[in-house]
C-alpha cells in the first residue's frame, strides 16, 4: 500500500480517483489547489503526487517546483488537457516522472501509477554495503567474502564520480542493487534515478522511450514526447541489459556519451543532456561484438570502470549470512515467526551451485519459510524444494538459449523471410535430433514427429541431411 497525493480542482475526478486508488490497496490525500498540495507534502509521508497543472492560484508549475524542493525524490506525474502540453513538457524536463493528457485511460494510467512508485522506492530506499540491516529498514548487498569487500570498494571509489559504469554479472547477482547503490552514494542523489529494461521494451520503442520523439515523426506519434534521457536530466539512467540493444540505438547512446547532447526522433533540434549513465549486462559484450551486434566504440566508451559481480558459487562461504538475513526478512513480510534454519540445512545450501545466484537462494529460503508449519528449516525442507527448482531451471535455461537464437537471427535477418527461415532452421534441428535418436529408422522418426513417412523424407531432402552423419554425430 503506497500514500498518493492527487492535486486537482476537479471535485469529481479526485474522487474518482480516491475511489479507483483505494480499491487497489492504496491510502489517498486529495487537495484542491497548489497551496493545500504544497502544504500536505512538507506535513505528510507521501509516496507519489499526481497532479494537475492548471489550478486556482499558484499553477501547477509552481506547486510541482516547491514540491520537488520539499522531496527531490518524490515522484510526481502531471496530468494536463490538450491545450497545455507544452507546460507538462517543461514540467517533466524539471523532473516530473511523467505527464498524461485528460482524459486518460485508466488501466494505462494504473501502470504508470506502478511504475512511478517503483522508481520511488529505488530512489528513497537505502542499500547498504557490508552490513545485515534489519529487514524493512533498507535493502542491502550482504557477503563477507573477499570478492564481495572488493565490490564495495569499488562502488566507494565511483560513486562520487561522474563516471560511466558497466555492470558485469550473471541474472540474479545483484547487478540492480548496485546501481542504485552508486547513484545514492552519488553526488547526483536528490536527481532522478531512471530504469530503462532494454529487454522489456520491444526494439521499435527503445529508442522513442530514451530519446523521446516530436509530434508527426512516426505513425502513432501524435504529440510531442520526452524521453527518459530529458527527463532525468542531472541525474541517473540505469540501462539494464544493455546487451540487448538494438545497433541503431546505441548509435545514439554513443553520442550521449561523447557530447552530452541528444535528439529526439523527427526533431532538428539539439538538446543538451547532463546525465551519468550507469549500465548492467549478463552477456558477454566482446562476443556480441564479434557477431556485429554491439558497437566496439560503444563498449570502450561504457567500460570506463567496470565492476564484476561474482557468481554465487564463488562465494559460498556468503551463504550462511544470506540465509538469515532472507529469513528475517520474509518471516517479517509474511506475518510469521521466524523458526530459524539448521546446521544441516546451511551446510546443504553451501553445498548447491546456485545457477539462478543470490534470487535463487532468496526464493528457496521464502518457499521453505511458508511450508515450515513453525519447525526449524531443516536439510529436508531445503533439499526438496531445490530439486523441484533445478528440474524448473533447467526448463527455463533451454527456452532462454532458444530465444537468445531466435532474437539474434531477427536482429542480422533483415526482415527478409525471417519467418520462413526460423522455420527452417528449427524444423532442421528437430529432424536432426529425431534421426539420431532413432539411429536414422526414417519410419520410426515419422512417428515420433507425426508425419508420414514421404513428408519426412521430402524434408531430409530439403535440408540436405545426410543419415549417416547425423547418427555418427549422435
Amino acid at each position: 500500500m503506497a500514500t498518493v497525493l492527487i492535486v486537482d480542482d476537479d471535485a469529481q475526478l479526485r474522487k474518482s480517483f480516491e475511489k479507483l486508488l483505494t480499491d487497489q490497496d492504496h491510502y489517498v490525500i486529495c487537495a484542491g489547489s497548489g497551496e493545500k498540495g504544497c502544504e500536505i507534502i512538507r506535513s505528510t509521508s507521501v509516496e507519489l503526487a499526481i497532479m494537475d497543472v492548471r489550478l486556482p492560484g499558484m499553477d501547477g508549475l509552481e506547486a510541482f517546483q516547491k514540491i520537488k524542493q520539499y522531496e527531490p525524490k518524490l515522484p510526481v506525474i502531471i496530468m494536463t488537457a490538450f491545450g497545455t502540453t507544452d507546460t507538462a513538457i517543461e514540467a517533466t524536463k524539471l523532473g516530473a516522472f511523467d505527464y498524461v493528457l485528460k482524459p486518460f485511460a485508466v488501466p494505462e494510467m494504473f501502470t504508470l501509477i506502478d511504475r512511478a512508485l517503483e522508481a520511488g522506492r529505488f530512489m528513497r530506499t537505502p542499500v547498504g554495503m557490508d552490513s545485515v540491516p534489519e529487514p524493512g529498514t533498507s535493502e542491502t548487498m550482504i557477503g563477507k567474502s573477499a570478492a564481495m569487500q572488493e565490490i564495495y570498494k569499488a562502488i566507494g571509489r565511483t560513486a562520487p564520480t561522474d563516471t560511466t559504469v558497466l555492470i558485469r554479472g550473471e541474472s540474479g547477482t545483484g547487478k540492480e542493487l548496485v546501481a542504485r547503490a552508486l547513484y545514492q552514494h552519488s553526488r547526483r542523489a536528490d536527481k532522478p534515478f531512471l530504469v530503462i529494461n532494454c529487454v522489456a521494451i520491444p526494439e521499435t520503442l527503445l529508442e522513442a522511450e530514451l530519446f523521446g520523439f516530436e509530434r508527426g515523426s512516426f505513425t502513432g506519434a501524435v504529440k510531442k514526447r520526452v524521453g527518459k534521457i530529458e527527463q532525468a536530466h542531472q541525474g541517473t539512467v540505469f540501462l539494464d541489459e544493455i546487451g540487448d540493444m538494438p545497433v541503431g540505438t546505441q548509435a545514439k547512446l554513443l553520442r550521449l556519451l561523447q557530447e552530452k547532447t541528444i535528439e529526439r526522433i523527427g526533431g532538428n533540434n539539439i538538446i543538451n543532456a547532463d546525465v551519468r549513465i550507469v549500465a548492467a549486462t549478463n552477456r558477454s559484450l566482446e562476443k556480441l561484438m564479434e557477431k556485429g551486434l554491439f558497437r566496439e566504440d560503444l563498449y570502450y566508451r561504457l567500460n570506463v570502470v567496470t565492476i564484476t559481480l561474482p557468481p554465487l558459487k564463488d562465494r559460498l562461504n556468503d551463504v550462511p549470512l544470506l540465509a538469515d538475513y532472507f529469513l528475517k526478512k520474509f518471516s517479517a513480510e509474511l506475518s510469521l515467526q521466524n523458526p530459524g534454519i539448521a546446521q544441516n540445512a546451511l551446510s546443504l545450501l553451501k553445498q548447491f551451485p546456485w545457477p539462478g545466484n543470490v534470487r535463487e537462494l532468496a526464493n528457496t529460503i521464502q518457499k521453505a519459510l511458508i511450508f515450515s508449519r513453525g519447525c526449524p528449516l531443516d536439510a529436508d525442507d531445503i533439499a526438496g524444494i531445490i530439486n523441484k527448482q533445478q528440474a524448473s531451471t533447467d526448463t527455463a535455461a533451454d527456452e532462454e538459449a532458444l530465444k537468445q537464437w531466435i532474437r539474434n537471427l531477427l536482429r542480422t535477418g533483415n526482415g527478409r523471410d525471417v519467418f520462413s527461415v526460423l522455420l527452417d532452421r528449427f524444423a532442421c534441428i528437430v529432424i536432426q535430433e529425431v534421426l539420431g535418436l532413432t539411429k536414422g529408422n526414417r519410419t520410426q522418426a515419422a512417428k515420433l514427429l507425426g508425419l508420414s513417412r514421404p513428408t519426412l523424407l521430402t524434408k531430409i531432402e530439403k535440408y540436405g541431411l545426410h543419415i549417416e552423419t547425423v547418427v555418427k554425430k549422435e
